[in-house]
């Protein structure tokens, strides 16, 4: 008899194909079912020496049959309705103890959803980021569910996951329920808003600096070099860097200025107003690529307004300066999110063990993520940016953040990312601020009331009747 597999894979596209293979080969034998049954077929016969740990399933009942019990699956379907799908489609041939584990981009409150509606076998919704050569190589793996089922799957998420330079696996137990998704998603915001800063940095070499892609590749690699080493700011010098094959050239200059998304920058832009969060850079990202999508209007528009003047003196020093003191903002942001959800939602999250998960594997992984682990260890509550290590930065970085934002906005160069981030971070260290204002408008059209400074006892302004 055929030696049972240990975990079981349902979907084969570019993730799922990639973790299957990535699971095989830390030595855990899977069976795999795909919809297309030529597709799994494939997979087996490409995977190599690999192959003997596989086990193609032509049925969903060949492959529950063919996984050691209790039963492990790891779905890599699309999110939203094809999950449900598949759990209806699981429910009446799983056991009790089975358990199923969401590894897509699922939303955390379909995934808080699942876990509450009573499904017949055991459930759990991890976050997985990397893409496919994290899915292959070393994912960070972000798990939602129950301490008891992390247990149980530790192992092999551990053996799979990407590897930070102490040795430790990128994989952790982050909460119960849609923990896992929700700190995924707020991952890809930070992820969004860290692609927007350093492309707003490119524009300003491009546009005010005249800088040709060619000259740009190497800013991009020695800054690569110091604080602001990650694998998006090494990534942009390699592309920076890439000849067309087609025409020659430059390749950046012929790639189309529209960027796409997936949802999940939205869903945390989105869940961060409902939690009273201000994450304004990751918002001012998104909003950014809803704007990059209207190429027509913007052509329209330099027609009816004409060109920017766009040249302005700014020099390359400032230009890492400012993308650090965003970069540092941006984190903040999030890792205050993440507490403001873990207040509201209920869940223990570990914010010192996020910022270590971070450190490899994943789209954001940043040398900057080993200060902010140890900050956070500090004190997890704190925001970020009043972190003595952070706030030494800052100090430094800020004036630098001033003088391209002030240059952007006379010469005409969009930055919304650094923008956004100077305008908090001045929110933010300013004692007395302006909202007294609101408030006496608030209160002259609606009587809503506010407090005194001095605490004395006046429900409402000289204006109420």
């Amino acid at each position: 008899m055929a030696m049972k597999a240990n975990v079981g894979l349902i979907g084969l596209g570019t993730m799922g194909a990639a973790l299957a293979l990535n699971i095989a080969e830390k030595g855990f034998p899977i069976a795999v079912w795909n919809r297309t049954t030529s597709v799994i077929h494939a997979f087996k016969a490409g995977a190599g020496d690999l192959a003997a740990q596989i086990t193609p399933a032509e049925t969903l009942a060949d492959l529950v049959a063919a996984i050691a019990a209790p039963r492990a699956i790891i779905l890599m379907v699309p999110a939203g309705p094809a999950v449900d799908d598949m759990l209806a489609a699981l429910s009446p041939i799983l056991d009790a103890d089975d358990l199923v584990i969401d590894a897509g981009n699922a939303n955390f409150h379909d995934t808080n959803r699942r876990s509450a509606q009573g499904l017949p076998f055991r459930f759990m919704g991890i976050g997985v980021s990397g893409g496919e050569e994290g899915a292959r190589h070393g994912p960070a793996i972000m798990a939602g569910g129950t301490a008891q089922d992390w247990a149980r799957m530790a192992p092999v998420f551990h053996a799979i996951a990407a590897r930070a330079e102490d040795g430790t696996p990128c994989a952790d137990h982050m909460g119960e329920a849609g923990a896992g998704h929700f700190v995924k998603a707020v991952h890809n915001g930070i992820e969004y808003a860290d692609m927007q800063m350093i492309a707003e940095t490119y524009g300003v070499m491009r546009d005010s600096l005249g800088m040709s892609a060619p000259k740009i590749a190497p800013v991009f690699a020695r800054w690569n070099e110091g604080t602001l080493r990650s694998y998006l700011v090494e990534i942009s010098a390699a592309v920076a860097a890439a000849t067309d094959p087609v025409k020659g050239g430059p390749l950046l200059d012929m790639i189309v200025d529209a960027a796409g998304q997936k949802g999940t920058g939205r869903w945390t832009a989105i869940e961060a107003q409902n939690l009273a969060a201000p994450i304004p850079v990751i918002e001012a990202a998104v909003m950014a690529r809803n704007v990059s999508s209207r190429r027509g209007e913007r052509a329209e528009g330099e027609a009816l307004y004409g060109p920017a003047p766009q040249r302005a003196e700014v020099s390359l020093e400032d230009l890492e300066h400012a993308l650090i003191a965003g970069k540092i903002l941006c984190y903040a942001q999030g890792f205050a999110m993440m507490t403001a959800a873990a207040k509201d939602f209920g869940w223990a999250l570990d914010m010192p063990a996020i910022a270590r998960v971070w450190r490899a594997g994943c789209i954001i992984r940043s040398a900057m993520l080993n200060d902010m682990a140890t900050a956070l260890a500090e004190d997890p509550a704190r925001n970020l940016m009043l972190a003595p290590f952070f706030a030494a930065h800052l100090r430094r970085s800020v004036p630098a953040l001033r003088r391209v934002v002030a240059a952007g906005a006379l010469s005409g160069l969009g930055l919304p990312a650094l923008s956004s981030g100077l305008a908090w971070f001045d929110l933010m260290r300013t004692a007395r601020g302006t909202a007294n204002m609101i408030q006496g408008q608030r209160d002259f059209f609606g009587l809503h009331g506010f407090q005194r400074l001095d605490g004395l006892d006046q429900p409402h302004g000289p204006w109420a009747h």
